[in-house]
């Protein structure tokens, strides 16, 4: 089995750095698959200017893959018609989760390759027993069928803390083409910069923010480092995000945002810090973590139905609902930076496009 590449107009818009949302999954009230949202949502995020999506993640629910739900390859499949169906002139991330021990990680990157994807996001929560070197290991593995977009998950969501010298190994593997670092700790973060920036791939590495409580400090951040006498810098180029599945057009004008203060050597960069806080608050609202993040995923499922992009906050599981308080969270963020939704512009988009009933 030969691994796939990476396509190079993909990796060029990877290295860049662009807005990839985690897709949520789109149910109706008898927690059945609501196909017609689970397509408007891909569209959204097309329409939005989103450079990629990522399809099998946390977002889009680990049930999806319980044999008696049995939708992961039917998310895979609807957002890959989607993608395909627009005919876009710009090239597009597709990124597909990939969880579970070595087997089962190698079937599911195997079909997502079948149905085009260009990087499967790695998970390695879950495997709290293995070692780091057993955990390489199933990365080298699963490198074989798909290029890999590294994954470091917070252990408070069933992740787990990984060594600076695992994080050196895992940068050192020639298939891995970015790292998603959503450690939701600064301590951890630098781990994995230092070990990127003191590997051969230095430059082959993209990083991508997953820390949704820094998100744009993190893009603001040039990280510097000594190595082999060498200085060598980094930056997060974009991100990864359950935070970008909503006012993913804000978070769109954001990065560009962001981008142009890099290009105007700090320019505006003040603004954009306390801005900063302003995204951790609407964060803190959506992903919960005054309950340890309980109300993630219904947290974001508010949101797009309060937009009517879903019929409901609905979830495969019945007791994943807002945490008490967390609605009048929502709506107090909502009112507080209006400026960081995009409400007219979905208004808009449901009209004219998506036709959503």
């Amino acid at each position: 089995m030969k691994a796939t590449s990476l396509k190079s107009e993909v990796q060029v818009l990877l290295h860049q750095g662009t807005v990839i949302p985690a897709h949520p999954l789109a149910l109706q009230e008898n927690r059945q698959l609501d196909e017609a949202r689970q397509r408007g949502l891909t569209r959204y995020y097309l329409a939005s200017g989103a450079g990629g999506v990522a399809v099998g993640v946390h977002s889009t629910q680990f049930e999806i893959r319980d044999p008696k739900i049995n939708l992961y390859e039917t998310v895979l499949r609807l957002a890959a018609e989607e993608i395909e169906s627009a005919k876009l002139s710009r090239p597009f991330i597709k990124v597909v989760g990939i969880v579970g021990k070595t087997e089962q990680a190698l079937a599911e990157a195997q079909l997502a390759v079948n149905y085009g994807y260009d990087l499967g996001l790695l998970s390695i929560g879950g495997l709290q027993g293995w070692t780091e070197k057993q955990i390489t290991q199933r990365v080298k593995a699963v490198a074989e069928v798909i290029p890999i977009f590294g994954f470091y998950l917070q252990p408070s969501v069933g992740g787990r803390i990984f060594s600076y010298d695992f994080w050196y190994e895992f940068a050192q593997i020639p298939n891995v083409h970015a790292i998603k670092v959503a450690a939701f700790n600064r301590y951890q973060t630098l781990d994995v910069v230092r070990a990127v920036c003191s590997s051969d791939r230095q430059n082959e590495i993209a990083l991508y923010t997953g820390n949704d409580d820094n998100i744009i400090a993190d893009l603001l951040t040039t990280y510097r480092f000594e190595v082999a006498g060498e200085t060598v810098e980094k930056k997060f180029v974009g991100g990864l995000l359950g935070h970008w599945a909503v006012w993913t057009k804000k978070a769109v004008e954001l990065l560009d945002e962001i981008k142009a203060v890099h290009q105007n050597n700090g320019k505006n960069l003040a603004e954009l810090l306390t801005k900063n806080i302003a995204v951790t608050d609407m964060n803190a609202a959506i992903f919960d973590p005054a309950h340890n993040f309980h109300g993630c995923i219904p947290g974001i499922h508010e949101v797009l139905r309060r937009q009517g992009l879903l019929a409901g906050r609905w979830c495969l599981n019945p007791n994943e609902e807002l945490s008490p308080g967390q609605m009048e969270e929502i709506d107090r963020v909502c009112a507080a930076y209006p400026e960081l939704v995009d409400d007219e512009f979905v208004k808009e988009l449901l009209a004219k496009e998506l036709q959503i009933k």
